[in-house]
């Protein structure tokens, strides 16, 4: 329903003051507050004002609207006068008069939630101006326009004294809720300038911090990496002497001879696969690790590692199947770290499956990558150790685990290298059953994946050692 509450006709200054109290009434009756009639009334009293100044009188109406889901307080001022000739310049801002022209317009757009002006020279100007109710205010009915029609009547008009001091109130009051929102702010600023101060200290603590992890981390690539070359040495003399004796080169050895150098050569051996662990972990961290970014043939890098794993599996307690590549041959990437990758997941598959298959594939998928699959029958891995097996040093407690306890850097250096070489390593096992590792790089490697400081050489590479996981 949709209705006139109210129209007054503006002849004289009174009729100013009864259109703003009347104006203040009927938003009272609707439920707004203090400050939004009092802003609304405002807007109004400066619209008649402007149009008894300037055009002699004009006329008011209050209205209500149900518009776009919303009821809606409205008021039409309209007059008969000269129009105004300067409107957009008003509307914008920026035009200036000795009289106060446009200040009552703008001042009325402010404090609208609608505003619409026409104006025509020699026709007068039309101003609607609407405040949206809130929810809590009456439904639009029959009984709404009755119940406000009765309190307007049983309500004396103030005089201009009258309205003068209730204006005065008004002011005061917004004065006082302007003082204590000045107050507020005040707090909220010196809050925020605390909060401030504690995050710059925080920022100052945090740079501290990172420039000594950074220090800590260059010390301990520097250290791994120096020991590693320090330890290589005296390791690789062990392995030869213990192979020299193995051999027989110097005379025979006595059984426990022979199993006391076994168990010399085994765990030089050991030794020696970590130190090169740890060389490349240093390495990588460092960011100083050499990409030999060429062509290469994805069945020769697979016939190559099946040869390497053959002897492992002779005894015939694990099969191993690698498969022709499908989809795809060529590859232009690091071949060699490709291979370590591959060669530390398929050791680290035949060394958890005591009977059963270890299967390696190879394929293209359709977003140019390869995906490279190491799955076996062995004994799986738990879904709460999925989460640490790519953590340094970390090893999985358990009795095949215990037998042929590895290094704990196979998988974190194999995770590294994938990533250097742009892709990932992810796994899905599951106890008893098996486990699977997926290896997913670009086919097409153009730049380093891993690191903005890695070094890329475009060269054929030579096949470098095994190095077990």
């Amino acid at each position: 329903m949709n209705g006139n509450l109210l129209n007054v006709e503006i002849r004289v200054e009174e009729d100013v003051v009864l259109t703003r109290q009347r104006t203040r009434q009927i938003a009272s009756l609707l439920n707004l507050s203090a400050n939004e009639q009092t802003a609304f009334a405002t807007a109004v009293s400066e619209l008649a004002r402007n149009a008894f100044r300037y055009a002699g009188g004009g006329r008011a109406e209050v209205f209500l609207r149900a518009e776009n889901q919303r009821q809606v307080l409205g008021v039409t001022v309209q007059d008969k006068g000269p129009g105004i000739p300067n409107l957009q310049t008003i509307l914008d801002g920026q035009y200036r008069s000795q009289t106060g022209m446009g200040l009552g317009i703008i001042g009325s757009k402010r404090l609208t939630d609608e505003f619409e002006m026409q104006t025509a020279p020699g026709k007068g100007t039309t101003v609607t101006i609407k405040k949206w109710l809130p929810k809590r205010s009456p439904a639009i009915n029959t009984q709404l326009y009755a119940t406000i029609a009765n309190e307007l009547a049983q309500r004396t008009p103030q005089t201009a004294l009258e309205e003068v001091q209730q204006q005065n109130q008004e002011l005061l009051q917004a004065l006082e809720d302007l003082r204590v929102r000045q107050e507020e702010v005040e707090r909220l600023n010196a809050e925020l300038a605390e909060t401030n101060r504690g995050v710059v200290a925080l920022y100052a603590e945090l740079d501290e911090k990172a420039e000594s992890l950074r220090k800590a981390s260059e010390y301990k690539s520097r250290f791994l990496s120096d020991m590693t070359h320090e330890l290589r040495t005296p390791l690789n003399a062990m392995i030869s002497l213990s192979r020299l004796l193995l051999d027989r080169t110097d005379g025979d050895l006595t059984p426990e001879q022979e199993k006391q150098v076994r168990l010399i050569n085994k765990s030089a051996t050991t030794l020696g696969e970590m130190v090169n662990d740890l060389l490349d972990l240093a390495r990588i961290e460092a960011g100083k690790t050499d990409l030999h970014v060429a062509d290469f043939a994805v069945t020769d890098l697979l016939v190559a590692l099946r040869g390497m794993f053959r002897p492992l599996v002779a005894d015939g307690n694990v099969a191993l199947f690698v498969d022709e590549p499908h989809g795809f041959n060529m590859m232009h990437s690091d071949e060699r770290k490709l291979s370590q990758v591959l060669r530390n997941l398929v050791s680290n598959a035949i060394k958890f499956t005591e009977r059963g298959v270890v299967r390696v594939r190879a394929e293209a998928a359709a977003d140019g990558t390869a995906r490279f699959t190491v799955s076996d029958t062995g004994i799986g891995i738990s879904p709460d150790n999925l989460g640490m097996i790519f953590e340094d040093f970390s090893q999985i407690d358990g009795p095949v685990q215990r037998r042929v306890r590895g290094t704990g850097l196979g998988l974190p250096l194999t995770r590294k290298l994938a990533r250097l070489l742009g892709g990932d390593v992810t796994v899905s096992s599951e106890p008893n059953v098996g486990s699977t590792f997926t290896v997913v790089i670009p086919t097409h490697l153009s730049k380093a994946g891993g690191s903005a400081e890695v070094e890329i050489r475009r060269d054929h590479p030579a096949m470098e050692g095994s190095r077990g996981a």
